[in-house]
């Protein structure tokens, strides 16, 4: 592996490229028209104009990037998040073209991208799982069946999407054909699949995700857990690492019995087990992702690995035992907060020019961001514009650093939700680590918070 082209943009093609280069690959960005101007794009080594703004007729354009493959000479794809990273169609396509593709095998992401195809498999090798449907029908007799044998309150989830797009909860029954036909057009409008499926609707769960490292000599191992219960509209808006409040052991016997049935199954080179901790302390299964997660920098900070060279190594056929120290230690608590260009309060996305964009810099602050100061944020893609990612020795001194950090981030020019995760950092039930994924809910209800 020599040269690695990024099929990405934004923040996650920015932090591919940082490794890239100190791994000593040459690196090849493609970009819209509407990213020229990002910072990235002039310090890889090739950069290539892959068409206009709309991402399906640039990023998502297969035939554009192949051909960009051809040109700069690639050796290997990194899909970064979003856009083709979960692709089981696109990753056999860079296989049989003779690149690695930088992911688990075409295989897996079919396997995992499905949602109830996925829950099934995990289901038949005992992950626990909560009450849910198989893919349903257009009958509204069929729609109100599988309610009633689910249970509500349920959640319509698209069955190849993820992301927290698509989902609609509805609390009775007489909501659920509405909620099934707006979540099915969301889904096809958002995925080109308008497939969905009901799930159990857990009242106030936590949001317990495992990162996954694995080789392809059958060898598995989990990276601790992150807690991102902190989301609106089942977007994460907070990250941390590890899980506050959990009793001691729990999350670490979770995670070995997901590596050990991920192993048996053969599973490999990267993944999320995403889980939801109901408030008896049981775990259910929500979905795997087979890819880089956003979130990702938090269990860097943690544990001191490089979750993206791990990648790079793992795809190119490195046993997990020269890949990872062992043993691998979390030293301190890890904190990321997502900074949308968004409407604090109704969340609509917020583009404009950055006329200001300062963020924070000092020991133990790391930011992700693609943009730079004058650039513009447009329309076209997810509105996040940055990571603050602090570490320290605990979460008291991990929550001072953020305070600090969001205090000294400036930006003009776009609405962010920066005032929102300020009050979040302020707020008691999340000071405590009670945590759950209404959280915001409620602190945009209590007005003394």
């Amino acid at each position: 592996m020599r040269t690695v082209l990024i099929a990405n943009r934004g923040a996650v093609a920015a932090r591919v490229l940082r490794t890239l280069k100190r791994m000593g690959l040459r690196s090849v960005v493609v970009y819209s028209e509407a990213d020229r101007d990002l910072p990235y794009v002039r310090q890889a080594d090739e950069a290539y104009c892959i068409g206009p703004g709309p991402a399906v007729q640039s990023y998502l354009s297969e035939s554009a990037l192949f051909d960009i493959m051809r040109r700069s000479r690639a050796d290997a794809v990194h899909p970064g998040y979003g856009f083709l990273s979960e692709n089981a169609g696109f990753a056999r396509r860079v296989e049989a073209a003779g690149l690695t593709f930088i992911g688990p095998s075409p295989r897996w992401i079919d396997a995992m991208g499905h949602k109830t195809r996925a829950r099934s498999l995990m289901a038949e090798h005992g992950m626990p799982m909560c009450r849910s449907s198989e893919i349903i029908g257009e009958d509204p007799r069929e729609i109100e069946a599988a309610g009633t044998a689910v249970g509500y309150p349920v959640l319509v989830k698209p069955a190849g999407g993820g992301g927290g797009i698509g989902m609609v909860a509805a609390q009775d029954a007489p909501s659920l054909i509405e909620a099934v036909t707006r979540a099915r057009a969301l889904a096809q409008r958002s995925f080109g699949n308008g497939d969905v499926y009901l799930e159990q609707l857990f009242e106030r769960p936590r949001h317990i995700e495992f990162q996954i490292l694995a080789d392809r000599h059958g060898n598995v191992r989990h990276l601790f857990e992150r807690d991102c219960s902190v989301q609106r509209r089942h977007q994460k808006v907070i990250e941390e690492a590890c899980a506050p409040a959990l009793p001691l052991g729990e999350a670490d016997e979770i995670g070995n019995r997901v590596a050990r049935l991920l192993g048996k199954l053969g599973y490999d080179v990267i993944g999320t087990v995403e889980m939801l901790r109901g408030s008896d302390g049981s775990y259910s299964f929500l979905e795997m992702n087979t890819r880089l997660q956003v979130e990702h920098a938090v269990t860097e900070a943690a544990t001191g690995l490089d979750l993206v060279e791990a990648q790079i190594r793992l795809a190119a056929g490195e046993y997990l035992r020269d890949v990872l120290s062992d043993p691998v230690r979390v030293e301190g608590h890890a904190i990321e907060l997502r900074i949308y260009a968004e409407d604090p309060v109704r969340f609509f996305p917020s583009p404009g020019t950055l006329q200001v964009f300062r963020l924070p810099s000092g020991s133990g602050i790391r930011i992700e961001t693609g943009y730079a100061e004058g650039n513009t944020v447009s329309p076209y893609y997810d509105p996040m514009i940055a990571k603050i990612i602090v570490h320290a020795s605990d979460r008291q001194a991990a929550i001072t650093l953020a305070k600090e950090a969001l205090s000294a981030t400036d930006i003009v020019g776009v609405k962010t939700n920066v005032p929102l995760l300020q009050r979040m950092l302020t707020y008691a039930p999340w000071l405590a680590g009670e945590l759950h994924t209404g959280l915001v809910q409620d602190l945009l209800a209590s007005p003394t918070a």
